[in-house]
């Protein structure tokens, strides 16, 4: 392993510097950062250096931790995704995107570290081994069906070995597993949704959630699979069976287990759940529960917007699946104590009308939208999920070029929605 970076703090500075390699850690090969860690945790640790010219350098430590040690390591290496799901949205993507939106990652490391959901299908037995060893816990994990021939047909991957075992190989061995199914009309629900529903809470608590999640299509589908998206009706269904089910489960096991994403509310136009429905937000990042959360947080700080006396009209750009329920739960209060915002659901253009979450508006359609109505507003708020850590839109339109065009003050929005708008305001 390479080492990028090293703190100025470390016992090692000085003596050890970018360029250099981790040769082993108590003469076991170091694979990555996250073994790197856990074969330091040894209350004496031997580290074997190589400096570029491959000159050996030999540290020994007691009761040292990876903070102290201060090392960033070039951990690049990550496993790519050899399935061809029906539904992969990197597939429903024009050129000119983000570099990152072309790579399917499929790689448990990431799923420990940072969330990613991983099928499990380049998933070694050695790897098994390792998540076991390490207690790389908790995974998240891409099942779509319990039927392994469903499973096979949807990721397009004959050799996909059977979930159910490896789930409760893992799950045995005390691993915790979080889990998700990407619902596609007439394939994976009805009785097939039943089932995967039910085995899998039969492997409750090693497998700890489920979330049921509708397939997102984009207009770019030109000879993908015939996929459609659910209607009103269909995901009102969806919404009542998987209730039905949380009400079994809860009897069963103390906790709802199986949840449908706040999507699934927006597309059937019903109320969300009460917030103590999604107990601990096991999949908050999974866009189970993060509506709930947004207007309960606006709920309980929204008095402090009653101290604004600025006249400045905002406007409060969002995408289309947020309209509705900020029509019902925000706007109300907002018009109540006189605030001059309006709200505006800016319509999809670059990936189709179809995609409606904030997260995937471009910069070209924001702003395409920004510019028709700017006669309305003196400030406008972007949802705070449109943009990288860069300060990129997806489609690399940068925040100062999109403020250059549009010419008048932008304000990058926070998921606290009270805080945006007393910064909108000040």
């Amino acid at each position: 392993m390479r080492i990028l970076d090293i703190d100025p703090a470390s016992p090692l500075f000085g003596y050890v510097r970018p360029g250099y390699s981790i040769l082993s850690v108590n003469g076991s090969p170091v694979q990555d950062a996250i073994d790197f860690r856990y074969r330091i945790a040894d209350e004496r640790v031997h580290i074997r250096f190589a400096d570029p010219v491959g000159k050996e350098l030999d540290f020994q430590f007691e009761a040292v931790e990876a903070g102290e040690l201060g090392i960033t390591l070039d951990d690049h290496k990550i496993k790519f995704c050899k399935n061809n799901c029906i539904f992969c949205f990197v597939h429903q993507q024009p050129q000119g995107m983000r570099r990152t939106l072309y790579f399917k990652d499929e790689d448990y490391r990431l799923s420990f570290t940072h969330g990613n959901f991983v099928t499990l299908s380049n998933t070694t037995d050695a790897d098994i081994a390792r998540i076991i060893e390490q207690r790389l816990s908790p995974l998240y994990v891409s099942v779509h069906a319990t039927d392994d021939t469903l499973r096979r047909c949807m990721l397009k991957n004959e050799k996909l070995a059977p979930i159910i075992p490896r789930l409760r190989q893992l799950g045995s061995n005390g691993i915790t597993i979080h889990t998700q199914v990407v619902l596609c009309p007439g394939i994976n629900d009805g009785d097939q949704l039943e089932r995967t529903i039910s085995e899998l809470g039969d492997l409750y608590p090693s497998v700890e959630s489920l979330a049921v999640v509708p397939v997102g299509l984009t207009k770019y589908r030109d000879n993908l699979p015939n996929l459609r998206t659910y209607n009103k009706e269909e995901a009102g269904q969806i919404i009542d069976y998987v209730e039905t089910c949380q009400t079994k489960l809860f009897r069963q096991h103390s906790t709802r287990f199986v949840w449908a994403a706040d999507e699934f509310y927006v597309i059937a136009d019903r109320a969300f759940p009460s917030r103590a429905t999604y107990e601990e937000m096991p999949q908050f990042e999974n866009g189970i529960g993060m509506c709930r959360e947004f207007i309960t947080m606006f709920n309980r700080r929204r008095a402090k917007l009653k101290s604004i006396k600025s006249q400045r009209r905002v406007a409060l750009l969002t995408g289309r699946s947020a309209e509705g329920f900020m029509t019902r739960e925000i706007m109300p209060y907002l018009n109540e104590i006189g605030l001059p915002v309006t709200l505006h659901a800016v319509p999809n253009d670059f990936w189709g009308h179809g995609v409606t979450v904030s997260g995937l508006l471009t910069g070209q359609d924001l702003l395409k939208y920004a510019r028709k109505i700017a006669d309305q507003f003196d400030l406008v708020i972007l949802p705070p999920n449109c943009l990288n850590s860069d300060d990129l839109f997806l489609d690399n339109l940068t925040l100062d070029q999109f403020k250059s065009v549009l010419k008048k003050p932008t304000l990058v929005g926070q998921y606290n929605l009270v805080a945006s708008l007393l910064e909108a305001f000040s």
